[in-house]
This record gives structure tokens, sequence and C-alpha cells, in this order.
């Protein structure tokens, strides 16, 4: 704002040019958030179409004519329905209500359409709480919302504008003046099921985590991601960081490269788990993710309870909500890190976890075959395969190298560089080839504590792939070929064994190694975790728990209208209390000066704006002055004592003597 300052100083432009160029640089704020949303193409034409805004306002052109504008508006609706063979819903939504305010402005030319202008602007800021809810789009919002304000006050100012800065902190005041008003607005208004801003979501919107495929390179994009998956508060003491695993899916079709889950048509075969130990109870608060995964430390024995939704556990042991989920979530889960699962149904449903696509990977299937023959029992073939990954050179890295068709022959025998879905899927495939019932199940492994709020923290980084095979005397065994490879994955974050490297390899960020960057992560971490739970998970569940508190048994949405309408009047009371306390009381003299000059105006002898006390008494008591002698003596007087209070001693006893003769003087000149 300074600069903007500096260069009308530089280069002073009139009035409605520099309005007119605040108002575009404010459009500017509003609409580059939502870049990142947008068809790549849509961010470059509302650059061009401000800076075409810009330039008509610098050079004093004339506005583009309304065919002309009616053509591009057609284009550009065709160009979204194009990206999105849709005009409706979130996002296709979003992006014309863009395009049309960036055309907007080449098309005002009345005092309404700055009105319209502003309101898209406002529609536009709340529509950015589609993409992200997070603090730093509240703080941007609430600091445009400001500069809005003070582009809607720069238009209202008939005369001298005052400094931008002045406005800005005007501005300031009348949000700040909002805020009170606004919490009692969010604490008590009847709340809904389910999330403002996750309807109406779009069906095709695509979010990060896991898939429900698994292919070489898809994990190790998700291990380059900081996100967060989920957090946990755990109810009782935690396990060892090699237990903590988070089971997602189960995946048994394979076609050569990509793993998929088994058709739904196929038998999967009942389970019967038998636990060992004492359960671990967890609090879960997991991100939207559009799936329908729920996670827990494997393995759960009884499914969460959510408000709004059903959830099951399937015969795979998968967690899963009856829908999708686009919202955040929170459920309580209790698990067993110490357990056999044992089929109790049909074998033949073991035959699922035995099928490998036809004319793959040769070499594979030959040194499977060896090494069976060497070791008959699948318990000890089981440990002579995980001999094999930890005794050869294998490498563990974030940057395998490319596989061809043979995908697991190219991996085994050639490049033995991969990261855990290359060693999960290599493992399955030698396991099926024995004759052992195998899978690759995908998930997140370890977490991190926040010392700040104790929450455990699961981010995609933390995803993972691991295998279970079928013993016969043990049921579904897990097993983790990656801890053979790199045994610091399952015992430490993926950070500490794999340093994250930026600007292209020159730089190596372990934020795990340095205790003031982990620091600083930590009570960021716990900053947004206390606004998730308590601000965007302000549920009506906890609406309810806040009024209990405050003394009432049974909160309904009557007793909510009730105390929202109270606490508004309190507030406004409040504010205009304060308003009216500081209001700046007039000054008595100046009061009785003003008595004075519509008097004489109401007798045709109104003063000049440019007249002073002196030279209107003087002009008033002139010779030629239609006043009679009385009211002349009556005036000079009365000017004369107006200006020794006004411009003389401001002694506060004098001026109040002097009132009452000021006032005495006022009648005797009317």
């Amino acid at each position: 704002m300074r600069l903007f300052e500096r260069f009308r100083t530089m280069w002073p432009l009139p009035r409605d040019k520099a309005d007119t160029l605040l108002l575009l640089g404010t459009c500017a704020l509003v609409l580059a958030p939502h870049g990142g949303h947008l068809p790549s193409w849509a961010p470059w034409i509302c650059a061009l179409l401000l800076l075409w805004r810009g330039w008509i306002t610098w050079r004093g052109n004339r506005m583009p004519p309304r065919w002309l504008l009616a053509l591009l508006a057609a284009a550009l609706l065709g160009s979204v329905y194009a990206s999105y063979r849709t005009v409706f819903g979130q996002t296709a939504g979003v992006t014309m209500l863009v395009l049309l305010l960036a055309l907007k402005l080449l098309e005002m030319r009345a005092r309404r359409d700055l009105f319209v202008v502003l309101f898209l602007c406002l529609f536009l800021l709340l529509a950015r709480f589609f993409y992200s809810q997070s603090i730093a789009a509240a703080l941007y919002t609430i600091a445009v919302v400001v500069v809005l304000l003070a582009t809607q006050l720069t238009f209202q100012y008939a005369g001298e504008v005052p400094p931008l800065k002045r406005r800005l902190r005007f501005a300031a005041y009348i949000v700040a003046m909002a805020v009170p008003l606004t919490l009692a607005l969010f604490f008590l208004f009847p709340r809904i099921q389910g999330p403002l801003w996750g309807m109406p979501g779009d069906a095709g919107a695509g979010r990060s985590g896991l898939s429900d495929t698994m292919s070489p390179g898809n994990i190790t994009q998700l291990a380059l991601s900081d996100d967060i998956a989920f957090r946990v508060r755990f109810l009782d003491p935690p396990p060892h960081q090699s237990k903590l695993y988070w089971r997602g899916v189960v995946l048994g079709s394979y076609d050569g490269r990509t793993w998929t889950p088994l058709s739904p048509g196929l038998a999967h075969g009942q389970v019967a788990v038998r636990p060992r130990g004492t359960p671990i109870r967890q609090e879960v608060t997991l991100e939207p993710s559009g799936k329908r995964w729920l996670f827990a430390l494997e393995l759960p024995l009884n499914k969460p309870q959510l408000s709004d939704r059903e959830t099951y556990i399937n015969p795979d042991l998968q967690l899963l909500a009856g829908r999708p989920l686009s919202d955040r979530v929170r459920y309580e889960v209790s698990s067993f890190v110490d357990f056999d699962v044992q089929l109790t149904g049909p074998t033949v449903a073991l035959r699922n976890w035995l099928i490998l696509p036809a004319g793959y990977n040769p070499q594979t299937l030959a040194f499977a075959d060896r090494l069976r023959r060497q070791f008959d029992d699948p318990a000890r073939f089981v440990d002579a395969v995980l001999a094999h990954f930890r005794t050869e050179k294998f490498f563990y890295t974030l940057e395998p190298p490319a596989l061809g068709q043979d995908a697991i022959d190219e991996f085994l025998f050639s490049t033995r560089a991969g990261f855990c879905e290359h060693y999960a899927s290599a493992f399955v495939v030698l396991m099926r080839a024995a004759g052992i019932p195998a899978r690759v199940i995908t998930g997140y492994q370890g977490g991190t504590i926040n010392p700040i709020d104790g929450y455990m923290v699961v981010r995609q980084s933390d995803a993972h792939a691991w295998a279970e095979v079928w013993l016969g005397n043990r049921g579904w065994v897990r097993v983790d070929p990656t801890a053979a490879v790199a045994p610091g994955r399952v015992e430490q974050n993926l950070s500490t064994i794999l340093p994250r490297r930026a600007l292209g390899g020159l730089i190596t960020l372990d934020v795990g190694r340095s205790p003031w960057l982990s620091k600083l992560r930590f009570n960021w971490d716990a900053i947004t975790n206390q606004w998730n739970q308590w601000v965007l998970n302000y549920s009506l569940e906890k609406q309810q728990s806040l009024l209990r508190a405050l003394g009432f048994t049974e909160p309904d949405w009557r007793t909510l209208l009730a105390l929202l309408a109270t606490a508004a009047s309190l507030i406004l009371a409040a504010a205009a209390f304060f308003l009216l306390r500081n209001r700046q009381k007039p000054d008595p003299v100046n009061a009785c000066y003003r008595a004075l000059c519509e008097s004489m105006a109401r007798r045709g002898l109104p003063r000049a704006p440019h007249e002073g006390p002196r030279a209107y008494r003087l002009r008033l008591t002139a010779a030629d002055s239609p006043l009679d002698h009385g009211r002349k003596s009556a005036i000079e007087r009365f000017l004369q004592l107006y200006e020794a209070l006004q411009y003389g001693a401001n002694d506060k006893g004098m001026r109040l003597a002097a009132l009452s003769e000021l006032k005495s003087l006022l009648s005797a000149c009317r």
C-alpha cells in the first residue's frame, strides 16, 4: 500500500483513474487464490482481462463495445464447458464466476456496476473455502475483506479522499467491530448435519491420498507429500513404532503391472480373528479423501460409529464407510496389534489369492520354483525370500528406475532399487508363484507424536505397502519385505532414512534432525489441529455440549435462537454505547456561531464559504448592511467575543463565563 501511495505521489492521477486502479488491484487479490483450482488457461485469461482494463483506465480509452463482450462471454462459457463437460457444479461454477468478474470490470458504466463487482468479490472470497479452510486461508480472507471495504469507502467520499493507510485502518476497525457478533453467530447459530463447505461436492473432484490401485511409482509420489492423512489421539499407551500399521486397501488382482482389489463377485472367504493382549483405543480425525476407507491400527475388531453414515468391516478386514468421505470425520476405534486371522469359510476362496497373469515375469517364476524345491515349508520359503532381499544388493530409494513389461523380473534381477510398492509387489508374486496365497496391503506405517498436544500425525509421506501370506497353521500373516531391506523404515519415520531434496537436489531438507525446524513444525501442527478440532469440526454435538456446560439441560433450536437474539442484542447495545460515548461532542461556542450564520442566512446575508468570523463581521456591520443599528451592535460584540474564544486563550473557566454572554448576544442578533 505504501508503494501505491508513492506511485500516486510520483505520477498523480485523476481521482477516477486512481480509484479504478485500486479496484483492479483488489480484484486481483480476490482472484489470486483461485488460480490453483482453475483450468490452466483460465488464470491467463483473467490476467489479460485485468491488464486490458488497466490499460483502458491508464490511457483513458473507451470501453469495449457490448457485442465484443458478449462474444467473449460466449467463448469463455464454451471453454468452461469444454474443460468440465458441464457449467454446473462446484468447480465449473466457481470458474464461471471468476471469469465473469474479470469481464464485469470491462463493462462498468454506472455506480451500481461497482457494487456488483464488490459483491462478486465477496462471494468469490467465500468460494475460496470450498478448496481450503486452513488458518492461512482464513487470515488471507480477512485481510482481503479489509482491502475490499477500504476500496468501497474510497468510492463513497464526495470531497477529498483521505490517504489509503487511513482508509485501511477505518476498514479494519469496521471488521473488528463485527467480530463479537460473528463469534455469537458461530457458537449459537443452529448447526446443520454435515459441513457447509462440503455441499455440493463434485463427483469428479480429486483429492490426494491412497488409491485403490498400486503400480510402481504411485506410493513413491505420496511419499513426497507432507499433507496430513489423519491425526490420532491414543486413549491408551501407544504401541512401538514398528507396530504402527494403519490398514487400508487389500489388493488381490494383478495384470502384470497394476494391483487392484479382487472383483466383488469373487469369494473372499470368511475369517475369525483371535486377538492377543489388550486393546488400544484411538480417536482418529481423518482428513477428507473422497474415498470410503477408514483407518485404524491393524487390526480393528469393532467398527466405529459415525453420525451421518454407516460403517462396516468387510471379510478382507478393511474398515469402510458407507459412502465417500468428502468432509473431515472423527471416530473412536479399538485395535489389537497382536492377533491371529483364521479362515472359517471354504478353502476354495484361497485360490483367488494365487492367480498370476500368464506370460509375465518368467525369471521370477523360475526363481520361485527353484527356491520352493529347496524350502518346501511355506514359512521357511517366506524366510528365504526375505533373506534374499536382505543379503543381496537391494536398495531402498524414492527415485527408482523405470520398469518395462516384465517389471518384477527387472526389479529382482536387474535394477534392484525400489520403494515399498516394488518390494511388496515382488514378494507377493514370488509367494503366488510358489503356491502360497498372498496379497498386497496398502495403508500407512508409522506416525509422529506431537509433544505439544499429544496427537500422532500420520502424513501422506507415511504411505506404505506390505504383504500378507496364508500359512496353514497361522492364517493370514503380515510380512513387510521393505523391513528386510531398510529396517529403519518401520522403526523410524521415512525422513530419517530418506531426507527430502529441494531445488532439483541442490539442498536437502531433513526436518527430523533439525531441532528448531521440528519444534516449529510441531507448534504449527498443534495450532492447526486445534483449529480443525474446535473451529472446522464445531459440530452439533459440540454445540450441545457447550450449552449443557452453560446449564441448559435439553437445548433445542428454540433455546439457540433465544440465546442468539439475547447475545446479539447485548453486543449491538454495547457497540452503540461505545460509539455514542466516544462520539465527539459539539462545541457549544461553535454551535452558537452556526446558529448565528443560519439566522443571517434566513435574512438574506449568508456567510460565504471563504469568509472567516472577522470578514463576516465587517460585512454584516458595514454602513450599507440592511440590519438595524441594535442588531449590528449585538453582531459586532458577538463575533468579537467568538473570535476571542475560538482563536485566543483557551481557558476553560473563561469559556464557561463567556458562553452565557454569547447566548444572550445571539438572542439580540436574532
